[in-house]
């Protein structure tokens, strides 16, 4: 059991696990509930309540379509009131000022929830961090825009109401995580592909200075989905409104929660910009991490060893060289040559390493580096890592599942989703398990002591940079800057650490002529 803590709405009633020594306080409200007239509208304070609430189950997760398949959710059922938060501590007094991290989830934007078994944060709270995972609304839900909603918003903006529930989260995380024992000067926010690309408009969006001390990207930068003009935005979702048959605001607020949901199906993460709002964004984010505009403050960033596989690019056709030149020379046209100079592929053997290369690098990679590569040259801390351990096979009990898209299995052979071919990396989404220390929450995997050792390795570096904004610590191998030698130095995590200089950065330079910025 656990005594209430007191946060500016009212005390919640968390539980304490004995076996680990952490207490946990679940589905905590840090805004009120965007329905009804505040859907599509910036996050709004929590009504406060009397008494004390209970807070020992994780409140609904944000309205989605099932997505992918690696999501294994814990919360209470899907809703539009969706915007609670779940903290993890090992000392819930003011007095113990613990460091903390806040965890944006993953999924393109369209998925996702803070309850998921990976993100859990009792093993780094067993590290005296104050960890903590946050709900955001996602798709047409937390991206959209429209002329109504412009005129009738203080700033003239829509959009956005995804990043502004993460933005209301680091304000919640200023004014009550002192109660929850957390120190709020020393808040360091992370996440994982699109949680990454969050940490990064985090960094950049004015409305967040002053809210974090440190920040974690993996696996994705805010070029990866840039975002679009606000005219353009509202142009694209007033023709879907026309497909709703709902010519006005009101008319679209009035439609029950599932049948905007409903009519997304299909629809890509693409198709959900963000938006240059003139608010959260003042000017495109990478015009403003180009200027140095950007939180100052300390980055450990990075991505995986293969975060497409080949066949993203060649589709079922065969490894060989010359259908690998095939694809570049319909993807880049007269340009090919010089790709085929970067990425080249003489054998079979070298066309699945440039060919998964490639594709990692459209997918993920190149905004993910452009973000390291802008932000070092502010001259804060920069760790930049190249994560490369493959997970083991699949448990025995698996039976005949297979791999999926962005980490996730296919259980049932003739459910409608992309099969994976047997993983030669670390796939995207591989790194969260190990990262959080939450290896045994999977259990679609077996899981070796190999990997345990990742993992501990992993956790380490991650409480280390939490705690000082510098990963390095006793027992880990030496982790250098970015800038500390002649050339810009990486971190390898694998069952063998081991630092490495970059030699890629033509392949980067080469993304940017293509205005992959």
């Amino acid at each position: 059991m656990t005594v209430p803590v007191v946060t500016a709405a009212g005390k919640v009633l968390g539980a304490r696990g004995d076996e680990i020594g952490v207490y946990s306080f679940k589905g905590v409200p840090f805004a009120a509930p965007p329905v009804g007239a505040l859907r599509w509208q910036a996050p709004q304070p929590v009504e406060p309540w009397s008494g004390v609430r209970e807070a020992t189950h994780f409140g609904p997760r944000a309205m989605q379509l099932p997505v992918f398949g690696d999501m294994n959710v814990r919360s209470n059922g899907m809703s539009e009131d969706c915007l609670y938060l779940n903290v993890w501590t090992p000392d819930p007094s003011a007095a113990a000022r613990l460091p903390v991290l806040v965890y944006f989830y993953g999924g393109g934007f369209i998925a996702g929830d803070g309850s998921e078994p990976r993100y859990d944060g009792a093993a780094l709270a067993r590290r005296d961090i104050v960890t903590v995972t946050v709900n955001y609304r996602l798709s047409i839900f937390g991206f959209f825009a429209h002329p109504e909603l412009s005129a009738e918003s203080p700033h003239g903006s829509s959009g956005n109401y995804g990043f502004l529930d993460q933005n209301a989260a680091l304000r919640w995380m200023r004014d009550n995580i002192a109660a929850f024992g957390g120190d709020p000067g020393r808040v360091t926010i992370a996440g994982e592909s699109a949680g990454s690309m969050s940490v990064n408009a985090q960094m950049v969006s004015p409305l967040s200075r002053g809210l974090m001390a440190g920040a974690i990207g993996s696996s994705g930068g805010i070029g990866a989905l840039p975002p679009v003009s606000l005219e353009e935005a509202e142009r694209h979702w007033l023709a879907f409104a026309q497909k709703m048959g709902a010519p006005s605001l009101s008319a679209l607020r009035a439609l029950p929660a599932e049948q905007l949901l409903d009519a997304t199906a299909g629809m890509a993460p693409h198709e959900f910009p963000s938006v240059v709002d003139g608010w959260f964004f003042p000017r495109p984010p990478l015009e403003m991490l180009a200027a140095g505009e950007q939180v100052r403050a300390p980055l450990m960033v990075g991505w995986n060893s293969e975060e497409m596989p080949s066949l993203a690019l060649l589709g079922e056709q065969a490894p060989t060289p010359a259908n690998y030149a095939a694809v570049v020379q319909a993807l880049y046209g007269d340009r090919a040559d010089e790709v085929l100079k970067l990425y080249p592929g003489v054998t079979m053997e070298q066309v699945e390493q440039s060919a998964t290369d490639l594709a990692g690098d459209r997918f993920l990679v190149y905004s993910t580096w452009k973000w390291a590569d802008e932000h070092r040259k502010t001259g804060c801390p920069v760790y930049r890592y190249y994560y490369a351990h493959p997970r083991p096979p699949m448990a025995p009990e698996m039976g005949d599942a297979v791999a999926g898209l962005a980490g996730g299995v296919i259980r049932d052979p003739d459910a409608q989703a992309i099969a994976m071919p047997p993983a030669k990396g670390a796939v995207h989404s591989a790194d969260i398990e190990y990262a959080l220390g939450n290896l045994a929450t999977n259990r679609v995997y077996a899981w070796t002591a190999e990997d345990e050792q990742v993992s501990a390795l992993m956790q380490g570096y991650y409480a280390n940079f939490i705690k000082t904004g510098d990963p390095n610590g006793p027992g880990l191998p030496a982790w250098p800057r970015v800038d500390e030698g002649a050339e810009v130095q990486y971190m390898v995590w694998d069952l063998h650490p081991r630092v490495e200089s970059d030699q890629h950065r033509a392949r980067y330079e080469f993304h940017r002529q293509f205005g992959c910025d």
